[in-house]
């Protein structure tokens, strides 16, 4: 019985060994593999998400200052008559005042 003791330790270190060299071989594929994913997508010029997400968060933010400076042109275009100064009558309009008061 002694002998089938030490025949079945004998297998439990070979089988933690053979799991030790597993998950060394698993982690070494991985590293290849994606160093190799790497040089592949270098030469592709393709960009990294991060780069991307922060050139979109700008775009954002363009977008939304264009708006909003939209929005505020606008607003003061209709506070001085801009239908006025887009038609160009705005200078026919000075002049009517100056000739009105010296006659």
């Amino acid at each position: 019985m002694a002998s089938n003791n030490r025949l079945f330790e004998d297998f439990a270190r070979v089988a933690q060994g053979a799991a030790g060299a597993l998950v060394g071989l698993r982690d070494e594929l991985e590293t290849r593999i994606k160093d190799q994913v790497d040089r592949v997508l270098s030469r592709m010029n393709l960009v990294r998400r991060e780069e991307f997400e922060a050139v979109q968060a700008m775009a954002a933010k363009a977008r939304r200052e264009q708006e909003a400076l939209t929005a505020r042109l606008d607003a003061l275009e209709g506070r001085t008559g801009g239908a006025a100064r887009k038609t160009g009558s705005g200078r026919a309009h000075r002049n009517a005042g100056a000739r009105g008061k010296s006659r």
